[in-house]
């Protein structure tokens, strides 16, 4: 497989997620998987990069909310064709996290991208989907057992569902032992400071490397405490 070819696949995706075009979508989801291009590679360069994209066309007040759902759709489109063909990690779990959109907000885009790219990377993902209250996030960490919370926003007056969500881990006693990870359009890292999160992923690609660092952070610290108490 020629770098053109991925290229040229990589281009049909990205462009048909810019048009709304489920057809073409799906037909370069079929080619990518003929022409044996990684259907992850082809997520990421392909159907992630289409949605930027339209993204930064959306803030740029170039596309309307319509557009948006129509390049969702198409997004879906190619997913649905690729993602079970992405090779699954054959070790154990790398790591539990919760994941989901915070109370008030249901666009959840971003949030089934990072997805695909947790569970392709080995770890297990809890998707709670959209408009999640905040103790069922609480419930589920514990319930689960989960190392990070997740959590997405598009909009800015949803914000707030993320603070809950942090203050309610302190009332827990969970601060530290759970991490959190905040992402989503009205996001930022000054907000991320502002409600004592742990990380913000620009993008799915980020959020998936910071939740990877996370994890092993906390796995890490875990071996250094058993390490400490069996010398004690």
């Amino acid at each position: 497989m020629s770098e053109s070819t991925r290229e040229r696949v990589f281009k049909k995706l990205k462009k048909a997620v810019d048009l709304g075009d489920e057809e073409l979508a799906a037909e370069g989801g079929n080619e990518a998987l003929a022409e044996e291009v990684p259907p992850y590679d082809a997520i990421i360069h392909g159907l992630a990069e289409g949605m930027k994209l339209v993204g930064d066309k959306y803030e740029r007040k170039e596309y309307f909310l319509p557009d948006m759902l129509l390049s969702a759709d198409a997004m879906y489109a190619g997913l649905n064709i690729l993602t079970p063909h992405i090779p699954k990690d054959a070790s154990r779990s790398k790591g539990k996290i919760i994941l989901g959109v915070v109370e008030g907000d249901v666009h959840d885009i971003g949030k089934n991208i990072v997805k695909v790219m947790l569970t392709a990377s080995g770890y297990e993902v809890i998707d709670l989907g959209r408009d999640v209250p905040t103790p069922e996030f609480i419930e589920k960490a514990k319930s689960e057992g989960a190392q990070v919370i997740a959590m997405s926003t598009l909009m800015t007056p949803t914000l707030m569902s993320m603070q809950d969500v942090e203050q309610s881990l302190d009332k827990e006693g969970m601060k530290g032992k759970v991490r959190t990870i905040i992402g989503g359009g009205s996001v930022s890292e000054e907000w991320r400071e502002r409600i004592g999160s742990d990380a913000y992923g620009k993008d799915a690609t980020e959020a998936v490397s910071k939740i990877k660092t996370l994890i092993d952070t906390i796995i890490a610290t875990a071996e250094s405490m058993k390490e400490e108490d069996g010398s004690s």
